[in-house]
Formats: C-alpha cells, sequence, structure tokens
C-alpha cells in the first residue's frame, strides 16, 4: 500500500480526461519556483527563466511550475518540480521555510486577477529559491537562461510570460530585496 507521505510519481496520478474534468470544478494547488544565484552574501546576482512551449503552443518564458499531489508534502512537490525543469544537478536550496513570498490566484477568464490561465482556476504557492549546481533544462523546458534581476524584471521579459508570471518574476525579486 503506498504512503500517503510519499505519493507514486509514476502512477499517473490522474488521466488527462480527469484532470480536465477536475480542473473545470475545483481550484488546483500548484508551486511555483524562480531559481536564482546568490553570492556569498546571499544577494541575487542571476534570475533563471526558463523558455517552453505554452499550453495554447506558443513558445513563452515561464518559471519552474507544477501541481502539488494528493499526500505530497509543499517542499516534496518544489523539489520535485525543480528537479524536474532545471535537472538533478540543480542543487536548490529550499527554504527553511514553506511559508512563499506570495500566494498567485490564476484564473481562465482575464480580467478577474493580474495572474491567468486559461485551462483552469489555479492557487500557486510561490517561491524564490537559489540553486548551487549545474542547470540542464528537462522535460518540456526547452532552454534555461540566466539574467541580471533587472534584466529579468523588464518590461520585454515580462511580455514574453504568460499568464502574469512576468508580475510573480517582479514581486519574488522585490520580496529579496533584488530590485532597485
Amino acid at each position: 500500500m503506498a504512503s500517503l507521505r510519499t505519493p507514486d510519481p509514476d502512477s499517473g496520478w490522474l488521466s488527462d480526461e480527469e484532470l480536465a474534468n477536475i480542473r473545470r470544478r475545483l481550484p488546483i494547488c500548484y508551486v511555483e519556483a524562480l531559481p536564482v544565484r546568490t553570492d556569498g552574501l546571499g544577494v541575487v546576482t542571476e534570475v533563471g527563466v526558463l523558455l517552453r512551449v505554452s499550453p495554447s503552443g506558443s513558445i513563452a518564458r515561464t518559471l519552474v511550475s507544477g501541481r502539488v499531489m494528493f499526500g505530497e508534502s509543499i517542499r516534496t512537490a518544489l523539489f520535485r518540480h525543480l528537479e524536474k525543469d532545471l535537472g538533478p544537478m540543480a542543487f536548490p536550496q529550499l527554504p527553511s521555510s514553506p511559508t512563499p513570498f506570495t500566494v498567485a490566484e490564476y484564473f481562465p477568464l482575464p480580467g478577474a486577477s493580474v495572474y491567468t490561465d486559461e485551462r483552469q482556476h489555479a492557487i500557486s504557492l510561490a517561491y524564490v529559491v537559489p540553486v548551487t549546481g549545474t542547470c540542464e533544462p528537462r522535460q518540456d523546458a526547452l532552454e534555461l537562461t540566466w539574467m541580471s534581476p533587472m534584466e529579468a524584471a523588464s518590461d520585454a521579459v515580462a511580455e514574453e510570460m504568460e499568464g502574469g508570471r512576468g508580475t510573480l518574476l517582479r514581486a519574488g525579486l522585490a520580496s529579496v530585496g533584488a530590485l532597485h
């Protein structure tokens, strides 16, 4: 019998049809992470932004993100998605506290929030996570681009991000004092 604390990652969790049905009826819990590099004092020097094919089929910049599985801790979900998107050698330094810098609420209809996701109503716990290792994008990530905090917070990068994630990126950088 599988433990509720460690869900089987190969269980399939939900079929595509089940997920689509649930997305029409319930908010889904997600974690999102802004990977950063820091100097010896903990000051953010670089920000990692992923390039991937979006749900709408366009190529867009985004953050590390994914669903929290039933019975999975937030910490485990955050680590799993960082490893899935950045590779096993990224060596993320998860926060001591599972308190996010913000909670983003995504709605399927524009205008209800700055955050939108045409597929669903989603609640996302967002974190800034330092990584110390080598990042090799995996899964559906096409590349990871390291930028200075000011470049990552620029209007140009925000325009390349879907669903309001440019706003989320700026909020994450502001939460750690990386914007001047």
